[in-house]
């Protein structure tokens, strides 16, 4: 049996999180949900993610210094990570990227989209591995 792909949702906004999670556990992710990029740090500190989803404006650390942290931990380094955020601005999409994000998609979003992104980064990963 194949094992499911492990996503954590980095989303402080209960609702979105609960939709994502939804969402991908439908589609036969295994899903876990962090509300704080502290919360988010220490849940990839200790457990193996396949990809990460996560939004920019949290109420500790941003999106950006998260991701930055994940890329910066030899262990979490190569993870998928996809922003997910309403700071649609050039800016924030160069910044986005420039601290590693894999993409960066503007909400609102489709599930459609959404689910594209994951399973084209997933494929990507499983090529580098």
């Amino acid at each position: 049996m194949l094992k499911k792909k492990r996503v954590l949702i980095v989303e402080d906004e209960e609702s979105l999180l609960k939709l994502e999670t939804i969402l991908l556990t439908v589609k036969g992710f295994e899903v876990s949900g962090a509300s704080t990029g502290k919360m988010a740090i220490d849940k990839i500190g200790e457990e193996d993610f396949d990809l990460v989803l996560l939004d920019i404006m949290l109420p500790d650390f941003d999106g950006f210094e998260v991701c930055r942290l994940i890329r910066n931990n030899p262990r979490t380094a190569t993870v998928p990570i996809i922003m997910l955020t309403g700071k649609k601005s050039q800016n924030d999409h160069d910044k986005g990227l420039l601290c590693g994000a894999d993409s960066y998609i503007v909400k609102p979003f489709k599930s459609a989209m959404i689910l594209d992104e994951i399973n084209r980064l997933l494929a990507l990963s499983t090529v580098r591995a």
